[in-house]
């Protein structure tokens, strides 16, 4: 099924990012905005995951209060990701890639980041989880009513 192939790539891809982050962190010279990017690589990722996994379509776009409110529709538990901060990541997906807009977070901000990824990661794939589970459930009743 595409659209499961689809949520299936988000999160290898947002796995990536957090991999990135996370060894870039242990390096000697820390490249603070390569970390921060990855990171909000990371939680924007998974957020279009499950935003792919509901057929909701999201745009072009890098801005993860955006993505948060789109996955509210579905699921009012996404505030949580208000809670953590996680829309204060949206700052690094341009800020600290482009010259003209240029910007080098510090180290604790650069830790703060990989922490903040790691909270959304582990609640977003929950969600993710949840909501294959319960469709698979819907579709098993809908097959049964059909006998």
């Amino acid at each position: 099924m595409k659209n499961e192939e689809t949520v299936k790539n988000w999160i290898f891809l947002a796995e990536g990012d957090l991999k990135t982050s996370e060894d870039e962190l242990q390096m000697k010279n820390v490249v603070t905005n390569t970390v921060c990017f990855h990171a909000q690589q990371c939680v924007e990722k998974y957020l279009k995951a499950y935003l792919s996994l509901v057929n909701q379509p999201f745009g072009k776009t890098h801005d993860i209060a955006e993505l948060i409110e789109l996955c509210k529709k579905y699921d009012e538990d996404f505030e949580y990701l208000y809670q953590i901060k996680a829309n204060k990541l949206t700052r690094y997906a341009v800020e600290t890639r482009y010259p003209d807009d240029f910007y080098i977070p510090t180290i604790d901000e650069a830790k703060e980041s990989v922490e903040i990824a790691i909270l959304a990661k582990e609640f977003i794939k929950r969600k993710v989880n949840d909501k294959q589970k319960e469709l698979k459930n819907d579709k098993g009743n809908n097959n049964a009513k059909t006998r």
